[in-house]
C-alpha cells in the first residue's frame, strides 16, 4: 500500500480516484452474448454455460430433488448461522415498511402515496471464486417483505451441473420462488429478456464480475431496471492512536481478498498506526488462502496520514466509500459528519464482516464513488411509490384558476381546457341551484 502524508485539499480529488476499468474491450463480448440470448433463449444459454462454466446442462431450473439434497449437504452449524442472519436481516428491513399518510394540500385537494411491490424480481448470485450465499439472504429477504410475487434467482453451476448447496439452502430460507443454473452475462440476458425457462423480470439485483456489471448496465438502457451501478468492492477505515492495529489490518484484508480489483484505504492521524498496521498486514496476509488476490488488491490501495479526525472524515466524504469503518475515540462525533458512504461501522468492534453476514443491514451497496448519489439496497429498492390525488368541487375552486394560468403560460391549451371545462361545469351547477 502506498503511503500519502498530509496531502493538501486540492489533491484529494486525484488521490481518491479509483482504478479505472477498461470496459471498451467488454462491450462487444457482452453485447454479443446478450443478443444471442435475446434471439435464441435457452439454447444460447446452454451454449454459453458450456463455453464459460464448462458444463453441459439439460434442464436449467433447479429441481425440488436438488433442493432436498442440498439440505443434507449443509451442516447444522452453517444452517443455524444462515437462519440467525435471516432473522436479523428480516428484523432490520421490516422496520422500513412505508406507511403513507393522506395530505390535504388545499381544502378539497387530497394527495397520498401507496407503496406497491415490484411483481417479479431477478437476483444474480455469483458462484465463482466464492459462493455468495449471504447475498441470497440480503436480496431475497427484503423482496419477500416488500411483497414481490416472484423472486427469480440465477447462479452459475459447477462442472457437475450442481449449485452450491448453501446457496440453495439460503434460497429456501429466504423464500426464493425459482432457481436457475445460469451464470455470467447469459444469466443477466435470460432475466432481462425471458427465455423458454427463465421468466422475464422487471428489476435485476446482485453483484458480479466486470462482465456481469457491464451486462446489467447494458440491459438497463432499454429492457429492465437494475438495483444500482457498481464496481469492485472497497473499504475506507478512519483510525487514530486508540484503534487496534490487528483489527484494522484484518478489516483491510477482509475487503482486499474479494478480488484483485478491490481497493482498501486507511486514513489515520497516527504515524504509529501506519507502522503497526503495516506489520500486522504482513503477518496476517501470510495466513490467507486468498493471499495472492489480497496482495494484488493492496497494490491498488493506500494509507493517508492527516492532521486530525475532522480532516479524515472530510477526506472520506470525498472518497464516498462502499464501506466506512470509524474506529477512533470520537467515532460518535464523526458519525454525525458522514455524508457519503454506503454502510458505516462504528467503534473497534463493528467489523465490516458483521454487516456482510449477520448484523441485519444490507451488504449490497454502491461502490466506485456512486455513494455520492446512490444508496445501497433497502426495502424501497423492491417497491414503487404510486401517487394518488382526489379533488372535490372545493378543490377545483382552490387551485383551478392557478392551473389555468400556468397551463396557458406554458402554451399547453389542452391542459388548460381540461381544467376550464370543470370550472365551467361547476359554475353552471351553481347557477342552476340559484
Amino acid at each position: 500500500m502506498r503511503v500519502i502524508r498530509y496531502p493538501s485539499k486540492h489533491t484529494w480529488g486525484e488521490i481518491t480516484l479509483r482504478p479505472q476499468l477498461d470496459t471498451a474491450k467488454l462491450t462487444d463480448i457482452v453485447n454479443g452474448v446478450l443478443d444471442d440470448v435475446r434471439q435464441h433463449g435457452d439454447d444460447a444459454i446452454r451454449r454459453y454455460e458450456e463455453k464459460f462454466d464448462h458444463v453441459t446442462l439439460g434442464a436449467l431450473r433447479v429441481t425440488e430433488q436438488e433442493m432436498k439434497e442440498a439440505e443434507t449437504l449443509v451442516d447444522q452449524e452453517l444452517r443455524a448461522s444462515l437462519e440467525l442472519a435471516h432473522r436479523n436481516i428480516y428484523r432490520f428491513h421490516s422496520q422500513q415498511v412505508f406507511e403513507g399518510a393522506k395530505t390535504e394540500t388545499q381544502p378539497g385537494v387530497t394527495c397520498w402515496q401507496k407503496s406497491v411491490a415490484i411483481e417479479r424480481v431477478g437476483l444474480y448470485i455469483p458462484g465463482g471464486t466464492a459462493p455468495l450465499f449471504s447475498t441470497v439472504l440480503m436480496l431475497a429477504t427484503p423482496a419477500k417483505i416488500a411483497g414481490c410475487e416472484e423472486v427469480i434467482l440465477c447462479t452459475p453451476p459447477n462442472r457437475e451441473g450442481k449449485v452450491h448447496p448453501a446457496i440453495l439452502v439460503a434460497a429456501r430460507i429466504a423464500g426464493v420462488s425459482q432457481i436457475f443454473k445460469v451464470g455470467g452475462v447469459q444469466a443477466i440476458g435470460g432475466m432481462a429478456y425471458g427465455t423458454e425457462s427463465i421468466p422475464k423480470v422487471y428489476k435485476i439485483f446482485g453483484p458480479g464480475n466486470q462482465y456481469v456489471m457491464a451486462a446489467k448496465q447494458q440491459v438497463s438502457l432499454h429492457d429492465v431496471a437494475i438495483d444500482m451501478p457498481a464496481g469492485p468492492s472497497e473499504v475506507c477505515i478512519i483510525a487514530d492512536e486508540t484503534s487496534h492495529p490487528d483489527f484494522v489490518a484484518a478489516d483491510l484484508l477482509s475487503q482486499a481478498e474479494h478480488g484483485i480489483d478491490s481497493q482498501v484505504v486507511l486514513i489515520t492521524t497516527s504515524e504509529k498506526i501506519i507502522q503497526s498496521v503495516g506489520r500486522e498486514i504482513e503477518r496476517q496476509i501470510r495466513l490467507l488462502p486468498r493471499r495472492e488476490i489480497a496482495e494484488q488488491a493492496l497494490n491498488n490501495s493506500m494509507i493517508v496520514l492527516v492532521n486530525d479526525t475532522f480532516e479524515a472524515i472530510n477526506l472520506s466524504n470525498v472518497y464516498a466509500p462502499e464501506h466506512l469503518i470509524i474506529c477512533t475515540a470520537d467515532y460518535e462525533i464523526l458519525a454525525e459528519k458522514v455524508i457519503n458512504a454506503g454502510s458505516v461501522f462504528l467503534g473497534n468492534y463493528a467489523c465490516e464482516s458483521a454487516g456482510d453476514y449477520a448484523s441485519g443491514t444490507n451488504h449490497t451497496l454502491t461502490t466506485h464513488g456512486y455513494a455520492l448519489a446512490y444508496n445501497g439496497v433497502n426495502l424501497d429498492s423492491y417497491c414503487r411509490k404510486i401517487t394518488f390525488q382526489h379533488l372535490t368541487p372545493e378543490g377545483i375552486h382552490q387551485i383551478g384558476r392557478a392551473v389555468e394560468v400556468m397551463a396557458e403560460n406554458e402554451e399547453l391549451k389542452a391542459h388548460k381546457n381540461a381544467m376550464s371545462l370543470r370550472i365551467k361545469y361547476l359554475k353552471r351547477k351553481e347557477s342552476d341551484r340559484s
